[in-house]
C-alpha cells in the first residue's frame, strides 16, 4: 500500500505561476495607495522637491517588496511565513514630519529620519525574542479590539477616497460629487456581484477586476488619463544612502522607538488575525520571527532611503475577502513591488487608478478588517463588565482624533503624535486597560457563588 506524505497547509501551497502573478498583482493594487501616501505626506511637510519625492516613492516601493518577501517567505528565524504584506507604518508620519521640520533643510531632515529609522530597526530586531514572550499580554480581547479599531479608523480613509480624495478637494473642487460616488459605488457593486456569482476564481480576483474595470470605465469616459506615464523615467535604481550618511540624534531616535513600540501592537494584531483567517496557530515564536522581520525591514528602510515598516492591515482584509491563503502570493506581490520600484513607468500605470475607484474597493477591504476584529472578540466573554469596558473605552478613544482634530494641538510633539493617531491611542488603551483589569488584578469570585472544585478522576476497570 502506498503511503501519502503529510498534506501541506494551504499557507505553504505553491500555486501555478499564472495564478500567483494574478493574485500577487491584486495585492499590489490594494496596497499601492497606502504605500505611496507616506512619502507624499512627508515630502510635502518638510519641503522636498518633486524629484526627491519621485525618488522616495520608488525607494519605498522597492523596499516594500523586499520587506514583504522577508516576512512571507522567511529565512532562518526571520519572517512569520504567512501571507502578510509589509508597508510603511502610518504611525511614523507625525514623528518623521516633526524630525524633518526640526532640521535646517529637507535633506538634513531625511538624514535624521534615516538615522533614527536604522537605530529603531536594529533595536527592534535585537529585542524581538523578548517582545515575542509578551504574547500573553495580547489575548483575543486586545487583538480583537485593535483589529476592530483598525477597520473603523481605515474606513473613513476609504470613504474619503470614494468621494474623490485629496485632488477633488484642492484641484477639481468636486469632492463628494455624484460622479465620484458613482465610480466608487459602481466599483463596489461590481465586486459584490462577482462574489454573489459564487465562482471561486472570480471571488478570489474580485477586487482586482473591480479596480481594473473601474479604471477602464473612467478612462473611456475621459475622467482618467495616463499622462504621468509618459513623464516617468524607464529605469530608477535605488542606491543605499542616496542623500548621504545618516545622522543620529537622540530625540529623533527616541521618537522612532516609540513608533516601533506601537508597530509591535499592530504586528501582533495583524499576525494573529492572519493566522485566524488562514487557519494556522500563531505562537510566541511566530511573533518573534515577525518582529525580527519588522526590525530588519526597518533597518533596510533607513538604509535604502525609505521608512519604518510593519504589517499592512488592508491586505489582511484582502486575504479574508479572497480566501487565497498561500504565502507565495505575497512573495509574488513583493516581486511586483520591486519591479515597480525599478521601473517608474510601470508604477505610474498603477498610480493612475482613480481615487474614487480605489475607495470603492477599499470600503470592502477595510470593512473586512473590522469584521475579523469582531470575529476575534466573539471569543471573549463581553458579559463581564471589565472586558466590555476595555473594548468600549478603547474604541471611544480611537475616535478622538477624528472627532476632535484640534485635540493635542498645544501638547508636546511626541505626545501629540500619539493623540493624533486613533489606531495608536486605541491600541495603547486596550493594552493598558487589559493589564489593569485582567492581568495585574486578581478578580474575585462573584458573591453568592463558590468556586467549583475540580472533578475527581474516573478510573476505568
Amino acid at each position: 500500500m502506498s503511503q501519502e506524505g503529510p498534506r501541506k497547509h494551504p499557507v505553504d501551497e505553491m500555486l501555478p505561476v499564472p495564478r500567483l502573478a494574478l493574485y500577487g498583482f491584486q495585492h499590489v493594487l490594494a496596497f499601492y495607495a497606502g504605500a505611496v501616501v507616506v512619502p507624499i505626506l512627508v515630502a510635502g511637510a518638510i519641503g522636498l522637491s518633486t524629484e526627491q519625492l519621485v525618488y522616495l516613492i520608488n525607494a519605498d516601493l522597492f523596499t516594500c517588496g523586499i520587506a514583504s518577501i522577508i516576512q512571507s517567505l522567511g529565512f532562518w528565524k526571520i519572517g512569520i511565513r504567512l501571507p502578510i504584506v509589509q508597508g510603511v507604518t502610518f504611525t511614523a508620519v507625525a514623528p518623521m514630519i516633526a524630525i524633518g521640520q526640526g532640521a535646517e533643510n529637507g535633506t538634513a531632515g531625511l538624514l535624521a529620519i534615516y538615522g533614527a529609522t536604522i537605530t529603531a530597526g536594529v533595536l527592534t530586531f535585537l529585542a524581538a525574542p523578548f517582545l515575542g514572550r509578551l504574547l500573553r499580554f495580547f489575548p483575543p480581547l486586545v487583538t480583537g479590539t485593535v483589529l476592530t479599531i483598525m477597520g473603523l479608523i481605515l474606513l473613513p480613509n476609504a470613504l474619503n477616497d470614494a468621494a474623490g480624495g485629496a485632488a477633488a478637494k484642492t484641484v477639481t473642487k468636486d469632492f463628494g460629487s455624484w460622479k465620484h460616488l458613482m465610480y466608487a459605488g459602481g466599483t463596489l457593486l461590481f465586486i459584490l456581484v462577482l462574489y454573489r456569482l459564487r465562482r471561486p476564481f472570480l471571488s478570489s480576483v474580485a477586487v482586482l477586476l473591480g479596480l481594473v474595470g473601474g479604471t477602464a470605465v473612467s478612462f473611456v469616459l475621459g475622467d482618467t488619463g495616463f499622462d504621468q506615464v509618459g513623464k516617468s523615467d524607464w529605469i530608477g535604481v535605488t542606491t543605499p544612502f542616496h542623500y548621504g550618511a545618516p545622522t543620529f540624534q537622540i530625540g529623533a531616535i527616541l521618537a522612532m522607538l516609540l513608533v516601533m513600540m506601537v508597530t509591535v501592537v499592530e504586528t501582533v494584531g495583524d499576525s494573529k488575525a492572519t493566522g485566524e483567517i488562514v487557519g494556522k496557530d500563531v505562537d510566541g515564536a511566530d511573533i518573534t520571527r515577525a518582529l525580527r522581520a519588522d526590525g530588519l525591514s526597518t533597518f533596510l528602510g533607513g538604509s535604502l532611503n525609505a521608512f519604518p515598516y510593519t504589517c499592512f492591515a488592508q491586505n489582511v482584509g484582502l486575504v479574508r475577502l479572497t480566501g487565497v491563503r498561500s504565502r507565495f502570493v505575497v512573495v509574488a506581490a513583493g516581486a511586483f513591488m520591486i519591479v515597480l520600484g525599478l521601473f517608474p513607468k510601470a508604477g505610474a500605470y498603477v498610480a493612475s487608478i482613480p481615487s474614487d475607484v480605489l475607495g470603492g474597493a477599499a470600503v470592502a477591504m477595510f470593512g473586512m478588517v473590522a469584521v475579523v476584529g469582531v470575529q476575534t472578540l466573539a471569543k471573549v466573554d463581553l458579559r463581564q463588565e471589565r472586558n466590555a469596558l476595555v473594548v468600549g473605552v478603547s474604541i471611544a478613544l480611537a475616535m478622538l482624533p477624528n472627532a476632535v482634530p484640534e485635540f493635542g494641538a498645544n501638547m508636546p510633539r511626541d505626545v501629540a503624535a500619539i493623540l493624533n493617531s486613533g489606531i495608536t491611542l486605541g491600541s495603547l488603551s486596550a493594552i493598558v486597560l487589559n493589564l489593569l483589569f485582567n492581568v495585574l488584578t486578581r478578580t474575585p469570585q462573584p458573591s453568592g457563588e463558590e468556586e467549583t472544585p475540580p472533578a475527581e478522576p474516573v478510573t476505568a476497570t
